[in-house]
């Protein structure tokens, strides 16, 4: 059953799948487009949190309006993002993704996606931290610098929300999503 607590109102995994069977629900990915090319609830819809607008949400008669992310903290926003929009009938997946797959229940998946921004912000960082490390303890101190000027642009992309590392990968050709 779904559980409801001040501020928002979760759904278990198992329960949603029932739901699903019964044909009781929408369900709606707010992760990014690449994200859910990569990895999705058969028959979800993507509309990312990003470009979240409560008139693009799907509706339709008798259903509920199910949020999911990867670990249940971006449809936890976008849920009160819309009730904040006067949206109601909607809750999220607790859990996320992640709860859904340990719960052995199936996802679709992409097997030619390109892997995650993330885990492409944390290859290239990871390397320019260690090539850093490497040139200033080999060759010349001086390339520390490199290792210090990742970890701040790390900082300020945890404190701020915003990683200017994944905003440019975004933009490169295979992380374009072909509609």
């Amino acid at each position: 059953m779904a559980s409801s607590t001040q501020t928002n109102v979760t759904i278990a995994p198992k329960t949603l799948q029932q739901l699903r069977q019964q044909d009781a629900v929408i369900l709606v990915d707010v992760r990014e487009p690449l994200e859910f090319v990569g990895e999705h609830i058969a028959d979800a819809y993507s509309l990312p949190l990003s470009r979240l607008n409560p008139s693009q949400l799907p509706q339709a008669e008798g259903k509920t309006t199910v949020l999911y992310c990867q670990s249940s903290n971006r449809s936890g926003n976008a849920l009160q993002q819309l009730k904040s929009a006067g949206v109601e009938g909607i809750i999220h997946l607790e859990g996320g993704l992640l709860a859904w797959k340990q719960a052995g229940l199936p996802t679709v998946k992409t097997k030619n996606a390109p892997i995650s921004i993330m885990r492409q912000v944390q290859i290239i960082a990871g390397s320019l931290v260690l090539t850093g490390v490497l040139l200033g303890s080999f060759v010349a101190p001086g390339f520390y610098f490199l290792s210090g000027f990742v970890g701040a642009g790390l900082l300020f992309a945890g404190l701020s929300g915003t990683c200017m590392m994944a905003n440019l990968l975004g933009k490169l050709p295979y992380n374009q999503i072909k509609d």
